[in-house]
């Protein structure tokens, strides 16, 4: 691996989380209504205090004043006190945080899990009730709306049959002591089965949510890609030598053909992540999608400036692994 086009690599993704601090921050101070007013609400206060609160959160400088200072607190980490919270945003999110990591990697593995191998059952089974079934399946699952679906999946398993909870992350009769933060982790750790049962099923839904239109995505590009590799020359030679169809699928097709469905799947865990803002809020899960949401409607601009920065410095990221991860598939791809 060249380590000079590395570092060349990471350079360039500076001026895109710049471009990304800019839009957010000028955006938010676009955004009409004040958030000292929507603090205020209906209480009595006096003009004096009004202006006091105001120089207290920042808001009596002009936006290109505060864009400067919030570039350079966020260049050391420092992204200031969430207005409504009263406490660093660094902090606010960091409790959040760990119920998004959660929720998506549940939902990526469940995509993962189901999308390859129905992508290369169906290239194998080419045009045959299998192959349109799920073709057929995978454009259902692309067409639904995260928010509709959500609401769907609500309707009949917790409203209906009443077999899976509701809203929230865990039930109030159940608790874990804390290591990793991610409750299906601990809960195991803790040998409480129980626990581990009910967490699961808090997150069955909205990970099911979240996790189809992405594993339909990925079975189309695992199935276009897989037709596209057995029908090249190594693969027609391969089988004239005789070597058995399972080896040639697992150890020479395959390999070749994930190297477009991983830069799908980088594309789309980076959309996963704007995604459970919407499934969050259905689900009533305490991620940091559902705290943006909360932030956006009573313009708590730190909290929201710090999170998008997140979600643009992992997106940017998974693509800059996908990148690496392409060298690893095929050595012939350079960065």
């Amino acid at each position: 691996m060249n380590f000079g086009k590395l570092i060349e690599r990471l350079a360039q993704l500076i001026p895109v989380l710049l471009g990304v601090m800019v839009i957010v921050f000028f955006m938010m101070a676009l955004t009409p209504g004040d958030p000292v007013d929507i603090m205020i609400g209906e209480q009595p206060i006096s003009a004096e205090q009004e202006a006091n609160l105001r120089h207290d959160m920042g808001l009596d400088l002009p936006p290109v004043e505060r864009f400067i200072k919030f570039l350079g607190n966020a260049v050391t980490g420092n992204f200031g006190l969430s207005f409504f919270h009263r406490r660093p945003v660094i902090d606010v999110i960091a409790e959040r945080l760990p119920a998004t990591i959660e929720l998506s990697l549940v939902s990526i593995i469940l995509a993962i899990l189901t999308s390859i191998p129905l992508g290369v059952l169906a290239a194998v089974k080419k045009n045959t009730i299998f192959d349109r079934v799920s073709t057929v399946g995978s454009l259902f699952g692309v067409s639904l709306p995260g928010f509709w679906f959500g609401i769907l999946l609500l309707m009949l398993f917790a409203v209906h049959l009443r077999i899976l909870p509701v809203s929230g992350r865990i039930g109030y009769a159940y608790e874990v002591d804390a290591v990793t933060h991610l409750l299906l982790i601990d809960s195991l750790i803790a040998g409480r089965l129980d626990t581990f049962a009910n967490a699961l099923s808090h997150l069955f839904l909205p990970a099911l949510t979240l996790g189809l239109p992405m594993a339909a995505i990925l079975m189309r590009v695992t199935r276009t890609s897989m037709l596209e590799v057995m029908s090249q020359d190594y693969i027609i030679f391969a089988e004239a030598k005789g070597i058995s169809r399972t080896r040639i699928l697992i150890r020479h097709a395959l390999k070749n053909a994930l190297i477009p469905t991983v830069t799908v799947a980088a594309l789309e865990t980076g959309s996963l992540l704007g995604g459970n803002m919407i499934v969050e809020t259905v689900f009533g899960w305490p991620g940091l999608g559902r705290l943006v949401v909360e932030s956006i409607f009573v313009h708590n601009y730190p909290l929201v400036q710090a999170a998008v920065l997140f979600y643009a410095v992992t997106y940017v990221f998974l693509n800059f692994f996908a990148d690496i991860l392409y060298t690893v598939l095929n050595p012939r791809v350079k960065l």
